[in-house]
Order: structure tokens, then sequence, then C-alpha cells
């Protein structure tokens, strides 16, 4: 495969840090488990998958201010008591030897203030797929809605680990949840997402909204619908309970639809090809004795100089 390769990062490093022991530390005692998970994660996906572009893309807010207005309940389970998300203090401290570790190997990194990472995916899988295949690596489902075989544009999930990548394309989509195989936001929206904060239109569970999904093709086709006073291809006691939700689900498609055309500086001038080898070498020897990340550096490099 060569093409453009979009990291959901925070899945990544959240993968890694609940994956490896915290026993894995630095020198000074600090732990390093999700910084060389991480690195190791990334070794593992250019060696087997060989894209010529790269995105580390990056929470710079974790919850948009434009989905909370919208759904208030929107991941409002996660907020912490200083009005923060509630990241470990072990992983917190991690972040920032993550940013100056890829930054030292000259790995393209991506984050735009008042978005998620899931909307600079999408923003850069639309943009990227004029150029050739896009892959998106993550452990979050909400990027299925970005699948597109036409692009084409693919999800490797890592729910099985990076060793075991499940591919999902619109087919594996139809097969998986019997829905279209673009139609995921549509279905996550009727059925909800307690991990998000958003309940779902009560009664409506996956055979329900499959089949709302396949039939009206989306909460938009639902709700034009339910205008036009139809009954036909609701299930029994579907149209009621859609007539009840209509606040929800007008609310909920901006929350669960991925952004794709963010207009951002920081996108603007990405330089996202992948290096051959490391940019600022003497800052990553430096931070690989410093965290004791020799081993993870070193694969790393072995598979950019590919």
């Amino acid at each position: 495969m060569s093409g453009l390769m979009l990291l959901d990062t925070p899945s990544l490093y959240f993968r890694a840090f609940f994956g490896v022991p915290e026993t894995v530390t630095a020198p000074d005692g600090t732990p390093v488990n999700a910084v060389r998970g991480l690195i190791d994660m990334i070794a593992r996906l250019v060696q087997d998958r060989g894209p010529d572009r790269l995105v580390c893309c990056m929470d710079a807010d974790w919850r948009p201010a434009f989905r909370v207005a919208a759904l208030p309940s929107y991941k409002a389970h996660r907020v912490a008591e200083s009005g923060g998300d509630q990241t470990p203090d072990a992983l917190e401290a991690q972040l920032p030897v993550i940013d100056a570790v890829l930054d030292a190997f000259g790995l393209a990194r991506a984050g735009v203030p008042g978005y998620e990472a899931d909307d600079v995916i999408g923003t850069l899988a639309v943009r990227g797929a004029a150029d050739g295949p896009v892959d998106i690596v993550t452990g979050d489902r909400d990027l299925f809605q970005l699948v597109d075989d036409r692009a084409p544009v693919a999800v490797l999930y890592t729910a099985r680990g990076i060793r075991n990548l499940q591919v999902m394309g619109e087919k594996e989509i139809t097969a998986k949840y019997g829905i279209p195989g673009r139609g995921y936001g549509d279905y996550a929206t009727l059925r909800g997402d307690p991990s998000d904060g958003l309940p779902g239109v009560p009664g409506v569970g996956d055979k329900t909204a499959a089949a709302l999904v396949t039939r009206f093709g989306s909460v938009a086709g639902i709700l034009a619908a339910l205008d036009a006073g139809t009954d036909e291809g609701f299930p029994a006691g579907a149209r009621r309970r859609m007539e009840a939700a209509r606040d929800y689900l007008s609310a909920a498609e901006t929350v669960v639809r991925v952004v794709t055309d963010i207009d951002a500086p920081e996108l603007a001038n990405l330089d996202d090809r992948l290096p051959t080898g490391a940019r600022d070498p003497e800052t990553l020897v430096a931070l690989a004795d410093q965290w004791n990340l020799a081993s993870p550096v070193n694969r790393l490099l072995n598979a950019l100089s590919r």
C-alpha cells in the first residue's frame, strides 16, 4: 500500500498507556509506557503498510464547544472536577514527551483549536483522497462514517491490536452492522453511544437503527419522512419514537458528524511526507537517553529507512 495514513493519535496513546505496564519507566522513574507503545505502533504501521505520507492527528479540543452547545451531555461524564478531561496523571505527564519525539522524527503532527482529532482526520481524509488511498488508524468506531470505497478511504481498526488490524471499508461496515457502508454516523445517532454521552433514541436498538438507516439513508432522510407524514418504512412503533426524539436527532447530527472541511492554517501547509530518518537526530538521541526510549526509537528509525 502507498498513500496517506492518518493516525488517531489520542486513541493510540491511550491504547498504549493501558496496554503497556506502567513499570516501563525512564531512569528517573517516570512512566513512559504510552510513549514507548506509541512509537512501536507507528514503527509497525510504517513497516507493514508502507505509507508515503503520514499525519499524527491530535485533539486540540477534546470536547468542542459547538458539540456541547448542540448536546450538553456530549462527553459530560468524562469531565474532571478541574473542568478538563479525566486523562490519568501518569499519561498526562507523557504527552509533552510524545510531542517532542514525534517532532524530532519529523513526523507531521496536526491539531486545530476548537476541533477534535476526528475532525482533523475527516478533513485530511477528504482532501488526501484526491491523491490516492487513505488509511485511518483508530480504535474509535465514530470514524467508520468516513469509509469510502470509491476514494478509497478505509479504517484500520485497532480493537484487536496493531498486529491484527481489521480493515474496514464499506463492504465490511455493511456486513457487520447491516447498514449502507457510509451510514455509521446516522446509525450511531439512532442507537446511541454511552462512551460519548450520546443517549440515542429511547427504544431504538441495533436492529431498528439499522432498518431505519437502510430504509431512509440518513437521519435527515428520517426527518424528511416525518415531515411528509408517511408511515411507510418505519418498523412498528418507530415512527412515534422518532417523532418524540426530533429535537435530539437534530442536535445529535451536529455532534456525531465528523467535520470534513476545516479551513485552518494548521492544515494548509502541512508537510505530511514520511521522513526516511530523523529530522533532528541530536534531539532524538537526547530524548531517547532521557526517557529510556532507545529500543523503540531504533525500531522506528529502521522502519523509516526501508
